[in-house]
């Protein structure tokens, strides 16, 4: 029996452009990861990066439920001495949305060369409006 094997020079790569208002971070954020490691396309393997491009908009217009946006931290440090900072889900919807839906799919991707590779093709905008029309991108509907 011989098997196929897909080549990273074989990987077709499609461009989709989600709108991110009204949606749910979690939900949207693991149908987004989906789409950049490539297991909606029938050839996908984990070892060949095969994914597409996602493009998010309204990125300050997705939605979360309960008391997420007081209660969940975003830790970091600033690599001072002491400069261990947080932030709240909140202050980063109101000043860096992007932020906020880069970091919830890049813990959805696999932590190698490969995710990181994979997270590059993730464009995020607060607003609706972005400079990749030229790359002939494709609505992505995604269920609520």
């Amino acid at each position: 029996m011989k098997t196929y094997r897909v080549k990273p020079e074989n990987v077709e790569r499609t461009w989709w452009v989600v709108d991110a208002q009204g949606k749910t971070l979690g939900r949207l954020a693991s149908h987004i990861a989906k789409i950049l490691m490539g297991k909606h396309k029938p050839y996908y393997q984990p070892d060949v990066d095969c994914g597409d491009f996602v493009v998010v908009l309204n990125a300050g217009k997705i939605k979360v439920t309960g008391k997420k946006p007081k209660q969940k931290i975003y830790a970091f440090h600033t690599n001072y001495p002491g400069g261990i900072k947080e932030r709240s889900l909140g202050w980063m919807l109101e000043n860096k949305p992007e932020e906020v839906i880069t970091l919830a799919v890049k813990r959805m991707l696999p932590k190698n060369k490969l995710g990181h590779r994979m997270l590059k093709r993730l464009k995020v905008y607060a607003g609706s409006e972005h400079p990749h029309q030229a790359q002939k991108t494709q609505l992505l509907e995604v269920k609520a």
